[in-house]
């Protein structure tokens, strides 16, 4: 048994800074390739990239996930894993914002993330539903003794033998702020592809602004969705398991995640751009 070595701290947030140094300096080589090669639109498309990824990887950790253990009620959170529920709030707020892309940008992505905000309020009114109504359990924080937002005690909610279970109040707030979050993001970066596509395009395929227009939305709807993926699972793999939300300890770790879906966000961006401006 002594040759088993045993496993990293769990909530351990620690930075470890020569990966931290190498991921800055991929990411301002990814941002001068751009310079040169993309000029003023390619960089500009690319730091909103940037800027949609580091939402939607913030906003993932705000997203209460209990996976296995909350179907059994024995976790707080909705049961699934941190990419599918984080993908499934996102997409249906980039779906909404992409709706409304000709309204403008500002439009957009509000609309984004009331889309995204939505639908994690519908899942996370549901879920308690089912776990009140249908198992019969109260909503418990197993990580706090008082609700940090309606100071509800927790403790005496809380089933012996689990982790609590259902979404308390602060859980469920985290929920829609993911929502939100995720959403705008996820629509900044389809607002972005699509501008450079649009603008693109026309010279690339020989072809006028209306001929490509179906082409143009296409892409930057297949390369949104891919980064919203990517981002997702990196926060899942930050959170390594279940998280009830932004006051999870595990909650702290985020920093970690901002520097690898910002490196992530540019190099899928580069490449994205780089298929019709290079």
């Amino acid at each position: 048994m002594t040759s088993i070595a045993a496993k990293p701290a769990a909530g351990s947030t620690k930075i470890e800074p020569i990966p931290a140094l190498v991921s800055l300096i991929i990411f301002v080589v990814i941002f001068g390739l751009m310079y040169m090669y993309g000029g003023s639109l390619g960089l500009m498309a690319l730091l909103g990239i940037v800027i949609g990824g580091l939402l939607i990887g913030f906003g993932v950790h705000f997203v209460p996930v209990g996976g296995a253990p909350a179907a059994m009620g024995q976790a707080p959170g909705i049961a699934t894993g941190v990419a599918m529920l984080a993908a499934g709030g996102g997409l249906a707020g980039l779906f909404g914002g992409a709706w409304a892309a000709s309204q403008g940008t500002l439009v957009a992505v509000v609309t984004g993330a009331i889309g995204g905000g939505l639908m994690l309020a519908i899942t996370c009114f549901f879920v308690n539903f089912i776990y009140i109504y249908g198992m019969g359990i109260p909503a418990a924080s197993g990580k706090v003794p008082k609700d940090p937002i309606t100071g509800d005690t927790q403790p005496e909610f809380k089933s012996q033998g689990t982790e609590g279970h259902g979404l308390p109040f602060v859980s469920f707030t985290g929920g829609v702020i993911g929502g939100v979050l995720g959403g705008a993001g996820g629509t900044l970066i389809y607002l972005m592809l699509l501008d450079v596509y649009q603008a693109a395009l026309p010279g690339v395929l020989k072809a006028t602004a209306l001929q490509i227009e179906p082409v143009a939305v296409s892409l930057a709807g297949i390369f949104a969705v891919g980064m919203f993926l990517v981002i997702a699972v990196l926060a899942a793999y930050n959170i390594t398991g279940t998280i009830e939300g932004p006051h999870d300890p595990k909650f702290k770790r985020f920093p970690r995640d901002i520097i690898a879906s910002a490196v992530a966000s540019a190099l899928c961006g580069v490449i994205a751009i780089a298929i019709v401006l290079v």
